[in-house]
C-alpha cells in the first residue's frame, strides 16, 4: 500500500475517534438527565390506630433468634455427623459421591446462615 493511503486512513480514524467521544459523552448525559432517580419507599414500622409507632420487644426477638440459632446448630451437628459417617464408609480417594458433595454444601450454607444470625 502507498504511504499516502495509510496517512489518509490514519487521519480518518483519528477524526472518527475525536468526533465520537464527545457524541458519546453527550448521549450519556442526556440519558442520565432523562432517567430521574427514584428511590423506592422504605417500609417502616406501621403506625397504630392511635398514631403511635408500635414498640418491638427486643428481648423476645433476641430469645427467638437464640432458639433459631440453637436449632440450626443442632441441624448442623446432625449433617456433619452424617457426612462423617458417609466419608468413613466410602473410599473417597476413588469415589466422590454426589450426595457427599450436596451434604457438604448444605453444611456450608447452614453455617453461613448461623453466622449471619449470630452477627445480627
Amino acid at each position: 500500500m502507498e504511504p499516502a493511503m495509510w496517512e489518509s486512513r490514519r487521519r480518518f480514524l483519528t477524526l472518527f475517534l475525536i468526533s465520537s467521544v464527545p457524541i458519546a459523552a453527550i448521549q450519556s448525559s442526556i440519558r442520565a438527565q432523562a432517567r430521574p432517580k427514584q428511590n423506592p419507599p422504605r417500609p417502616g414500622p406501621q403506625k397504630e390506630e392511635n398514631g403511635e409507632e408500635p414498640k418491638f420487644d427486643s428481648k423476645a426477638m433476641l430469645e427467638a433468634n437464640q432458639k433459631n440459632i440453637k436449632k440450626s446448630i443442632e441441624r448442623l451437628y446432625q449433617l456433619a455427623s452424617e457426612l462423617k459417617a458417609e466419608v468413613e464408609k466410602t473410599d473417597s480417594v476413588k469415589v466422590l459421591s454426589v450426595a457427599m458433595l450436596k451434604k457438604a454444601e448444605d453444611i456450608e450454607k447452614l453455617a453461613k446462615e448461623i453466622r449471619s444470625r449470630a452477627v445480627g
